[in-house]
């Protein structure tokens, strides 16, 4: 028996998360039956966390047993035969049979992307979140700087979270302004990259943290209050989830000994 480790890049616009489903419509399903029609085997594999309906990734790791001996430089080429375009593994290894993709996970990083310009782009329109109004890039850094540290982010969570704690740690977080599709003369704002590395996330967290900054970049929020929503422990006291499609999963990481 071998675990092999893959890494997996997939546009989520038509899935509903990457976890399995019972409509069978999930980046996990697709991957299943790919490795079924490759080896004939029904295995579950394990991803490093879940995604939103919507959301994207860039490199989500997964593991599986599997007792197939293809060997390891074929197995990419070989899956991608068998997915939908929209989703293509790029890596693969052999790890320890130990190895757990989700319980190992050390640091997890989420992009989320807002198309400030006047138009939307119709190239990117499936990952960028299109907000046109004027957004107060200081005040949203400052925001996102009261988020640091080891919290519980209760007010950050869906109301339907089923974790027992809350409690979760971001290590860094950081805003990127890229202006180069900017029109000269024009209230253009470019395309603004929020980064927020986490020891791990609750269901909706990244969302809803977006949500609430995209309120304090408009005014309707004190960059200063974000400290104060996030002792209140009361998802009502935070803002709006953001749309998914504006969301992927950038990396995770594993301590050098994990794999």
């Amino acid at each position: 028996m071998r675990n092999l480790l893959m890494k997996v890049n997939y546009d989520g616009t038509h899935y509903d998360g990457f976890q399995t489903q019972p409509q069978g419509n999930t980046i996990q399903d697709k991957l299943e039956h790919a490795i079924l029609h490759l080896t004939g085997e029904t295995l579950k594999i394990t991803g490093s966390g879940r995604t939103d309906a919507g959301v994207h990734a860039y490199g989500q790791p997964f593991n599986f047993i599997t007792s197939s001996q293809i060997p390891l430089e074929r197995w990419c080429l070989a899956l991608n035969a068998r997915l939908p375009q929209d989703i293509v593994v790029t890596e693969a290894w052999e790890v320890p049979l130990s190895f757990h993709s989700r319980r190992g996970a050390k640091r997890k990083t989420y992009r989320y992307t807002i198309n400030g310009n006047r138009f939307p782009d119709p190239f990117q329109r499936r990952w960028q979140h299109h907000h046109p109004m004027k957004l107060d890039i200081p005040a949203m850094e400052q925001g996102l700087a009261g988020l640091l540290g080891t919290h519980d982010y209760t007010s950050f969570a869906s109301r339907k979270s089923t974790k027992t704690s809350h409690v979760r740690t971001i290590f860094e977080a950081r805003l990127e302004v890229d202006r180069s599709m900017c029109r000269p003369g024009s209230p253009d704002q470019g395309v603004i990259h929020t980064y927020i590395t986490g020891s791990g996330f609750l269901q909706h967290m990244v969302r809803i943290i977006m949500g609430t900054l995209m309120q304090v970049g408009q005014g309707k929020i004190s960059a200063d209050r974000i400290p104060v929503i996030l002792a209140a422990c009361d998802r009502a006291a935070a803002g709006p989830t953001a749309v998914s499609k504006g969301l992927a999963l950038w990396s995770v990481e594993y301590d050098e000994n994990e794999n």
